[in-house]
């Protein structure tokens, strides 16, 4: 008997849950699609085994619904799917980083016989759409499922079974507790970053020194800054009460460090740093977040012709992928610094031991 998988958004989430399931023994990937030409795509890169512009068609006898789309369109896809005369037992979930607000509209919803699962796996890359689609990307990370009371027990471990093939560790959680935590580790981070980039990006009106100097660290720690402002407009709206209470605990932290300068608490001020820096340092290191890690070496290369060339060759040769490349300084007088950035862990230490063993000087 073979299982049918309807995905709907085949882009970097729905694309490597596609590429986790296709080709597995009974399974049947099927894709939906705006336009002609995005078909086209997703079989031409082999990431569906068929796929449809119709959402009836795509539908139609599946036993698995996955909503990848943007949150703001949960709402839509969901109500449009209880319109259809889907399979008996068929588990519709979606991906989408808040929880609450589709599990409220799902009770709403009739959806006969078929059964909604909400889902979120919290994994990300820098990188979107389909073209960059892996099925290793939920691999050691946690993917929640936010099953609603009364959801028969074999409905949520077939689910559970199926995502299996992702390699990620599931967690069950209840909607409203998933939407505060991922609040406090994802959307605000995203928020801070903004604003930190824009109180600056004001700052460098005035004087372009700002820009000129805010390289290293400072780029780094606002590099989700850079996200996506229509997906982040949704998902802040999505998830208003809980950023706006967070928003009030934060302005209440900033507010702690104004009095402690002013007041000149160098003590506070210790013991503030020192609380971040115990809890963070039980933080874990090695399992992928909703935050995508970034992997990235430095190299002291000597300012001569060719040696950008002789690198990237040798990591080529060693089939290691490199997803950026930054020369940061190169003067006369100044050793080059090269930043080599990787998408996964593993390919930095290969490539970490093999620029060792040519005597680079290398730091990370």
């Amino acid at each position: 008997m073979t299982t049918k998988i309807a995905i709907f958004g085949v882009g970097l989430i729905g694309g490597s849950l596609a590429l986790c399931f296709k080709g597995k023994p009974g399974i049947t990937v099927v894709g939906h699609a705006h336009r002609p030409a995005s078909v086209d795509k997703y079989i031409s890169r082999g990431v569906v085994d068929q796929a449809t512009l119709s959402i009836e068609e795509a539908a139609l006898d599946a036993d698995f619904i996955f909503l990848c789309v943007p949150v703001g369109k949960l709402d839509e896809y969901l109500t449009k799917l209880s319109t259809l005369p889907l399979k008996k037992g068929c588990i519709i979930t979606d991906v989408g980083s808040t929880k609450a607000s589709i599990a409220a509209t799902a009770a709403k919803l009739s959806l006969g016989e078929a059964y909604f699962i909400g889902g979120h796996p919290m994994a990300g890359s820098e990188r979107s759409g389909v073209e960059a689609a892996t099925p290793l990307l939920f691999e050691n990370a946690y993917y929640v499922l936010t099953p609603p009371p009364g959801l028969p027990e074999e409905a949520y471990h077939s689910l559970v079974q199926l995502l299996a093939y992702t390699r990620a560790q599931i967690v069950k959680v209840d909607p409203a507790l998933h939407d505060r935590i991922v609040g406090a580790i994802s959307h605000l981070p995203h928020i801070i970053a903004v604003a930190l980039v824009n109180q600056v990006c004001d700052y460098n009106q005035d004087n372009a020194l700002y820009r000129r100097l805010a390289a290293g660290g400072f780029r780094d720690i606002t590099r989700i800054a850079s996200s996506d402002p229509i997906i982040w407009r949704d998902i802040l709206l999505n998830n208003r009460d809980v950023m706006l209470q967070m928003l009030t605990d934060w302005n209440e932290e900033i507010s702690t460090f104004v009095r402690m300068l002013q007041e000149e608490d160098g003590e506070g001020i210790m013991q503030a740093f020192a609380k971040a820096n115990d809890f963070r340092s039980e933080l874990p290191e090695r399992r992928k977040g909703m935050i995508a890690s970034t992997f990235d070496l430095y190299i002291d290369v000597p300012d001569h012709p060719g040696i950008i060339g002789k690198i990237t060759t040798v990591l080529g040769e060693n089939r290691i992928n490199l997803s950026n490349i930054q020369i940061i300084e190169s003067r006369e007088d100044v050793p080059g610094i090269m930043r080599l950035s990787f998408r996964q862990e593993t390919d930095l230490e290969r490539a970490k031991e093999l620029l060792d063993n040519m005597d680079y000087s290398i730091s990370l």
